[in-house]
Protein backbone atom coordinates (compact mmCIF):
# COMPACT_ATOMS: atom_id res chain seq x y z
CA UNK A 1 0.00 0.00 0.00
CA UNK A 2 1.00 3.70 -0.66
CA UNK A 3 1.38 6.11 1.35
CA UNK A 4 -0.15 8.42 -1.21
CA UNK A 5 -1.79 8.08 -4.64
CA UNK A 6 -2.42 11.09 -6.66
CA UNK A 7 -4.74 11.20 -9.53
CA UNK A 8 -3.77 13.59 -12.35
CA UNK A 9 -0.03 14.16 -13.32
CA UNK A 10 -0.81 18.06 -13.92
CA UNK A 11 0.98 20.78 -12.66
CA UNK A 12 -1.29 20.51 -9.21
CA UNK A 13 -0.44 16.70 -8.95
CA UNK A 14 3.07 17.47 -9.87
CA UNK A 15 3.80 19.98 -7.50
CA UNK A 16 1.93 17.96 -4.32
CA UNK A 17 4.41 15.09 -5.73
CA UNK A 18 7.07 16.87 -5.30
CA UNK A 19 6.30 17.60 -1.71
CA UNK A 20 5.25 14.44 -0.54
CA UNK A 21 8.11 12.59 -2.11
CA UNK A 22 10.51 14.79 -0.59
CA UNK A 23 9.06 14.06 2.95
CA UNK A 24 9.41 10.71 3.01
CA UNK A 25 5.92 9.31 1.64
CA UNK A 26 5.71 6.81 -0.65
CA UNK A 27 4.44 8.33 -3.51
CA UNK A 28 2.87 7.38 -6.87
CA UNK A 29 1.32 9.77 -9.38
CA UNK A 30 -1.56 8.27 -12.20
CA UNK A 31 -0.73 10.07 -14.84
CA UNK A 32 -3.62 10.09 -17.65
CA UNK A 33 -1.35 11.32 -20.02
CA UNK A 34 -1.90 15.16 -20.73
CA UNK A 35 -2.16 17.87 -18.70
CA UNK A 36 -4.73 20.86 -19.94
CA UNK A 37 -1.61 22.76 -19.64
CA UNK A 38 0.36 21.02 -22.44
CA UNK A 39 -2.90 23.19 -24.51
CA UNK A 40 -1.07 26.41 -23.74
CA UNK A 41 0.95 28.02 -26.69
CA UNK A 42 3.35 29.84 -24.36
CA UNK A 43 3.13 29.38 -20.62
CA UNK A 44 4.05 33.25 -19.82
CA UNK A 45 3.11 33.96 -16.44
CA UNK A 46 4.68 31.60 -14.26
CA UNK A 47 7.39 33.26 -12.03
CA UNK A 48 10.97 32.28 -12.98
CA UNK A 49 10.83 32.35 -16.82
CA UNK A 50 10.53 36.45 -17.83
CA UNK A 51 10.35 35.60 -20.89
CA UNK A 52 8.18 32.76 -20.93
CA UNK A 53 8.23 29.41 -21.08
CA UNK A 54 7.36 26.00 -23.61
CA UNK A 55 4.38 24.93 -21.71
CA UNK A 56 5.20 20.98 -22.23
CA UNK A 57 8.90 21.75 -21.48
CA UNK A 58 7.86 22.93 -17.98
CA UNK A 59 5.74 20.11 -17.05
CA UNK A 60 8.59 17.73 -18.58
CA UNK A 61 10.90 19.39 -15.88
CA UNK A 62 8.02 18.88 -13.22
CA UNK A 63 7.86 15.64 -14.21
CA UNK A 64 11.60 15.16 -13.63
CA UNK A 65 12.37 16.72 -10.37
CA UNK A 66 9.23 14.72 -8.82
CA UNK A 67 11.01 11.53 -10.01
CA UNK A 68 14.40 12.69 -8.72
CA UNK A 69 12.24 13.32 -5.60
CA UNK A 70 11.16 9.90 -5.45
CA UNK A 71 7.99 10.06 -7.06
CA UNK A 72 7.06 6.68 -9.10
CA UNK A 73 4.39 7.16 -12.19
CA UNK A 74 1.60 4.93 -13.97
CA UNK A 75 0.01 5.86 -16.68
CA UNK A 76 -3.74 5.16 -16.66
CA UNK A 77 -7.16 6.55 -15.92
CA UNK A 78 -8.95 6.06 -12.27
CA UNK A 79 -12.32 4.48 -12.54
CA UNK A 80 -13.69 4.02 -9.19
CA UNK A 81 -12.44 4.62 -5.99
CA UNK A 82 -13.86 3.35 -2.58
CA UNK A 83 -12.55 2.04 1.22
CA UNK A 84 -10.38 -0.77 1.23
CA UNK A 85 -12.50 -1.68 4.03
CA UNK A 86 -16.14 -0.43 4.17
CA UNK A 87 -16.57 1.88 6.77
CA UNK A 88 -12.68 1.62 7.89
CA UNK A 89 -11.40 4.64 6.23
CA UNK A 90 -8.04 4.25 8.16
CA UNK A 91 -7.47 1.01 6.46
CA UNK A 92 -6.86 3.44 3.27
CA UNK A 93 -8.28 3.26 -0.34
CA UNK A 94 -8.45 1.13 -3.45
CA UNK A 95 -8.20 2.72 -6.47
CA UNK A 96 -9.57 0.96 -9.79
CA UNK A 97 -7.91 1.86 -13.45
CA UNK A 98 -8.76 1.10 -16.86
CA UNK A 99 -7.31 -2.22 -17.74
CA UNK A 100 -4.71 -2.18 -14.87
CA UNK A 101 -4.36 -3.48 -11.40
CA UNK A 102 -6.01 -2.40 -8.65
CA UNK A 103 -3.63 0.05 -6.72
CA UNK A 104 -3.70 1.13 -2.74
CA UNK A 105 -3.19 3.83 -0.32
CA UNK A 106 -3.24 4.89 2.59
CA UNK A 107 -4.31 8.94 1.07
CA UNK A 108 -5.10 9.99 -1.80
CA UNK A 109 -5.28 13.08 -3.87
CA UNK A 110 -7.52 14.20 -6.80
CA UNK A 111 -5.78 16.57 -9.18
CA UNK A 112 -7.64 15.19 -12.09
CA UNK A 113 -9.47 17.77 -13.87
CA UNK A 114 -11.90 18.19 -14.98
CA UNK A 115 -12.51 13.89 -14.36
CA UNK A 116 -13.80 13.56 -11.16
CA UNK A 117 -16.52 10.91 -11.57
CA UNK A 118 -14.36 8.06 -9.98
CA UNK A 119 -14.69 9.73 -6.34
CA UNK A 120 -18.77 9.36 -6.63
CA UNK A 121 -18.41 6.17 -4.19
CA UNK A 122 -16.21 8.50 -1.58
CA UNK A 123 -19.37 11.11 -1.63
CA UNK A 124 -16.49 13.67 -0.70
CA UNK A 125 -19.05 16.41 -1.59
CA UNK A 126 -18.59 17.33 -5.14
CA UNK A 127 -20.65 20.58 -6.69
CA UNK A 128 -21.92 20.95 -10.22
CA UNK A 129 -21.57 23.76 -12.13
CA UNK A 130 -23.00 23.26 -15.67
CA UNK A 131 -20.94 20.59 -17.20
CA UNK A 132 -18.64 20.23 -14.87
CA UNK A 133 -17.99 19.01 -11.27
CA UNK A 134 -15.77 20.21 -8.46
CA UNK A 135 -14.67 19.38 -5.19
CA UNK A 136 -15.54 20.32 -1.75
CA UNK A 137 -12.42 21.21 0.00
CA UNK A 138 -11.47 23.07 3.34
CA UNK A 139 -8.40 25.23 3.54
CA UNK A 140 -5.76 22.32 3.34
CA UNK A 141 -7.43 21.05 0.64
CA UNK A 142 -9.35 17.83 2.80
CA UNK A 143 -12.50 16.60 1.52
CA UNK A 144 -15.42 15.06 3.22
CA UNK A 145 -14.30 12.02 3.58
CA UNK A 146 -10.73 11.56 5.61
CA UNK A 147 -7.76 10.65 3.53
CA UNK A 148 -8.80 12.24 0.59
CA UNK A 149 -8.01 15.53 -0.35
CA UNK A 150 -8.55 17.57 -4.07
CA UNK A 151 -5.90 20.29 -5.26
CA UNK A 152 -5.96 22.62 -8.20
CA UNK A 153 -8.98 23.48 -10.70
CA UNK A 154 -10.59 20.54 -9.57
CA UNK A 155 -10.90 22.10 -6.15
CA UNK A 156 -12.50 25.07 -7.38
CA UNK A 157 -8.84 26.86 -8.05
CA UNK A 158 -8.10 29.43 -10.36
CA UNK A 159 -7.38 27.85 -13.74
CA UNK A 160 -3.85 29.59 -13.72
CA UNK A 161 -0.57 27.47 -13.60
CA UNK A 162 0.93 29.19 -10.65
CA UNK A 163 -1.68 28.76 -8.69
CA UNK A 164 -2.23 25.30 -9.36
CA UNK A 165 1.50 24.49 -8.24
CA UNK A 166 0.63 26.55 -5.50
CA UNK A 167 -2.51 24.75 -4.04
CA UNK A 168 -1.09 21.18 -4.76
CA UNK A 169 1.93 22.27 -2.61
CA UNK A 170 -0.26 23.68 0.17
CA UNK A 171 -2.66 20.25 -0.11
CA UNK A 172 0.78 17.74 -0.24
CA UNK A 173 1.46 20.00 3.19
CA UNK A 174 -1.87 19.64 5.13
CA UNK A 175 -1.38 15.66 3.48
CA UNK A 176 2.40 15.50 5.24
CA UNK A 177 1.05 16.85 8.42
CA UNK A 178 -2.11 14.48 8.74
CA UNK A 179 0.53 11.68 8.37
CA UNK A 180 1.98 12.16 11.20
CA UNK A 181 5.06 12.68 9.60
CA UNK A 182 8.24 14.16 11.10
CA UNK A 183 8.80 17.50 9.58
CA UNK A 184 9.03 21.11 9.82
CA UNK A 185 9.42 22.49 6.80
CA UNK A 186 10.98 21.83 3.33
CA UNK A 187 13.61 24.02 3.52
CA UNK A 188 17.86 23.57 2.68
CA UNK A 189 19.86 26.08 4.70
CA UNK A 190 23.30 27.28 4.54
CA UNK A 191 25.84 25.49 7.05
CA UNK A 192 25.19 26.53 10.80
CA UNK A 193 22.10 28.47 9.79
CA UNK A 194 20.11 26.19 12.73
CA UNK A 195 23.12 24.52 14.12
CA UNK A 196 25.45 27.72 14.31
CA UNK A 197 22.45 28.81 17.15
CA UNK A 198 23.23 25.64 18.92
CA UNK A 199 19.41 24.20 17.51
CA UNK A 200 19.16 20.77 15.80
CA UNK A 201 17.82 20.61 12.17
CA UNK A 202 14.51 20.24 11.94
CA UNK A 203 12.94 17.31 10.31
CA UNK A 204 12.12 18.34 7.03
CA UNK A 205 15.29 20.84 6.68
CA UNK A 206 18.73 20.32 5.78
CA UNK A 207 22.10 22.48 5.99
CA UNK A 208 24.52 22.29 3.19
CA UNK A 209 27.93 23.65 3.75
CA UNK A 210 29.42 25.87 0.15
CA UNK A 211 30.91 23.23 -1.49
CA UNK A 212 27.68 21.52 -1.18
CA UNK A 213 25.81 24.45 -2.33
CA UNK A 214 28.15 25.38 -5.41
CA UNK A 215 28.00 21.36 -6.32
CA UNK A 216 24.45 21.95 -6.55
CA UNK A 217 24.33 24.88 -7.98
CA UNK A 218 26.43 23.87 -10.80
CA UNK A 219 24.54 20.62 -11.20
CA UNK A 220 21.04 22.77 -11.52
CA UNK A 221 22.58 24.69 -14.30
CA UNK A 222 23.91 21.82 -16.14
CA UNK A 223 20.24 20.32 -15.79
CA UNK A 224 19.07 23.55 -17.08
CA UNK A 225 21.20 24.08 -20.26
CA UNK A 226 20.43 20.69 -21.55
CA UNK A 227 16.62 20.89 -21.14
CA UNK A 228 16.93 24.48 -23.11
CA UNK A 229 19.95 23.85 -25.36
CA UNK A 230 17.05 22.98 -28.58
CA UNK A 231 13.66 23.57 -29.19
CA UNK A 232 11.33 21.24 -28.21
CA UNK A 233 9.93 18.98 -30.79
CA UNK A 234 6.43 19.15 -29.32
CA UNK A 235 3.19 20.54 -30.71
CA UNK A 236 0.38 22.39 -28.06
CA UNK A 237 -2.68 20.03 -28.25
CA UNK A 238 -5.59 22.05 -29.33
CA UNK A 239 -9.15 21.83 -27.73
CA UNK A 240 -10.77 18.39 -28.26
CA UNK A 241 -14.07 20.65 -29.51
CA UNK A 242 -11.82 21.99 -32.52
CA UNK A 243 -10.55 18.89 -33.11
CA UNK A 244 -13.77 17.23 -33.59
CA UNK A 245 -15.16 19.84 -35.85
CA UNK A 246 -11.76 19.80 -38.20
CA UNK A 247 -12.25 17.05 -41.35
Amino acid sequence: MRDVCIVGGGVAGLAASIFTARAGLDTLVIDGGESILARNASLENYPGFPDGVDARRYLQLSRDQARNAGAEFELGHVTHAEPVTEGELEDGFVLETEGGDPLEARRVIAASWPNSDYLEPLDVGRMQRGNKHFVSVDEGGRTAVDGVYAAGRIADEPHQAVVAAGHGAKVALAVIYDADVAFYQDWVTPEGYFTGRDRDVPPGCEEIDDEERLERDERARETMHEAFAEPLDEQPTMHPSVDDGED
